[in-house]
């Protein structure tokens, strides 16, 4: 009794920590933002770059908060190969909200900020959504092939959209992440793919096919990385409230000028069924490879 009742002390003070902090940094963030609307390039890009100092900065102070206030064991391999100056494109299995604190809290400062392509949808959450505008995270909107049959003059719309948005990290170094799976994983999500891997669910291709026929000549390292709790995936709350006692993290940076060299992808994905055959398959075996890490972070643990 008394053991919850501390650790949701905890978590609630955490919390608060944080809104305090993301409010404290959205009046700035927000402040900047209409300061970059002066069409001005060189005037932009330095306000730009403000922008992603304040994200650092309160980054860093969520990175405080949760050394304060949990007692997390670290387990992390693969950061030292790691440049701030770099151009990254960052994949990575997907089973909580707390993957994406893990991530930021291993990646800030090692790598360019990251930034996260958004469903549209997503602009209206209260304060982050104005503040991802802000900071130029896209958001995309995607057609499914049944809207597409009914409306074909948008066909090649979402790609347009993709490298109108990705014109925004031309003057500096960028990491992009993408979820591949493109949702949390969950047994009955597992189940209901019938899925190939064990620990993972389906890996779809279209995201990262998005980035790289709108990035492929300025991306230079794929990133993958893989988020493992030996305990079992926690909520948000578990997280914040210190009863995740272990996180595995493992971080493989592979070539994208190989990748493209190699002919695994080329810009015609889109319109070539042979090329995305060949992609399919180099990410199937991608996230084959994962999943057995995954297994013996799992035997180890």
């Amino acid at each position: 009794m008394w053991r919850n009742l501390i650790n949701n002390t905890v978590g609630v003070v955490s919390v608060i920590g944080y809104f305090i902090n993301t409010i404290f940094w959205f009046i700035p963030i927000m402040c900047l933002s209409v300061l970059k609307l002066l069409p001005i390039k060189i005037w932009q890009t330095f306000v730009t770059r403000l922008l992603d100092g304040c994200a650092t900065l309160w980054i860093c102070i969520n990175n405080l908060n949760q050394r304060i206030t949990s007692r997390t064991h670290w387990d992390v391999k693969g950061l030292k190969a790691l440049n701030p100056k770099d151009w990254y494109l960052i994949v990575a299995n997907h089973q909580s909200w707390v993957d994406i604190l893990v991530l930021q809290r291993l990646l800030n400062r090692r790598v360019p900020m990251m930034k996260f392509f958004l469903k549209k949808e997503l602009i209206w959450v209260p304060f982050l959504g104005l503040a991802w505008w802000a900071l130029d995270f896209p958001f995309m909107r995607r057609y499914s092939k049944h809207f597409l049959a009914k409306h074909p003059h948008l066909k090649g719309k979402d790609l347009e959209t993709t490298r109108k948005a990705c014109e925004k990290f031309s003057n500096k170094p960028v990491s992009i992440m993408n979820f591949v799976e493109g949702t949390r994983w969950t047994e009955h999500k597992h189940k209901l793919q019938n899925s190939a891997f064990k620990h993972l669910l389906q890996p779809k291709a279209g995201g990262i096919a998005f980035v790289l026929s709108a990035m492929g000549n300025q991306l230079h390292k794929l990133l993958d990385v893989t988020i493992h709790y030996p305990q079992g995936i926690p909520s948000f709350w578990d997280f914040v409230c210190g009863k995740v006692k272990k996180i595995q993290v493992q971080v493989k940076v592979l070539s994208i000028d190989d990748l493209m060299k190699s002919e695994v992808f080329s810009m015609d994905y889109f319109d070539n069924p042979q090329q995305r055959e060949r992609f399919h398959q180099w990410l199937n075996q991608l996230w084959l490879q994962k999943d057995k890490t995954l297994e013996q972070l799992s035997a180890s643990r």
